[in-house]
């Protein structure tokens, strides 16, 4: 297994267990115990100010939507990356289905907020919950999918299980290229 640029994957476990997860713990090699015990059942993901509002349990998303598998090059803003073999599905897929309205520009992400089991949470550094976003465009990119595993197996607590937002660099920069180039 190799990324785009022909790199080997990394082992699953580098992968498991060198974690940027301050919900748990800002010590990368301190997630994977910590989130040990971690509740991932039962889950659901919520979707809002959409045509259709929908709340999936996690088990409906494995079953619904088409798993398939992506190797990608997981980057850091600390300048270090893994090459991963992730497995999902596309985000565009769930969100054709629930289809966000002529207004929408962005999709939102919110993680859960739950200091008991993330004990990272009790920390004043970050206002929690955590929350991420992208642009619609960006959000509907063929690249762009929400993770439910790695290596073949479901994707481990210390690597945002049940469900993360996976999204290549690239496909973000070739979605901002193309919307620069559109609007000059």
């Amino acid at each position: 297994m190799a990324d785009e640029l022909g790199e080997s994957g990394h082992p699953f476990e580098d992968i498991t267990n060198y974690n940027n997860y301050y919900e748990f713990s800002t010590d990368k090699t301190a997630v994977a115990p910590l989130s040990r015990d971690f509740t991932t059942h039962p889950w659901s993901v919520e979707s809002r100010l959409v045509s259709k509002p929908r709340t999936y349990a996690i088990e409906d998303l494995l079953t619904k939507f088409t798993q398939e598998e992506r190797i990608y090059r997981l980057r850091c803003v600390e300048a270090w990356s893994m090459v991963i073999p992730w497995t999902g599905f596309s985000l565009a897929g769930l969100l054709k289905e629930v289809e966000p309205t002529s207004d929408a520009k962005y999709v939102r992400f919110e993680t859960l907020f739950d200091p008991e089991q993330m004990p990272g949470q009790r920390q004043s550094f970050y206002p929690w919950p955590y929350q991420e976003g992208l642009r619609l465009d960006e959000a509907m990119h063929d690249l762009t999918i929400l993770g439910t595993g790695l290596y073949g197996e479901p994707l481990p607590a210390q690597d945002g299980a049940p469900i993360r937002l996976v999204v290549p660099v690239g496909s973000m920069a070739s979605s901002r290229s193309r919307a620069s180039s559109r609007s000059s």
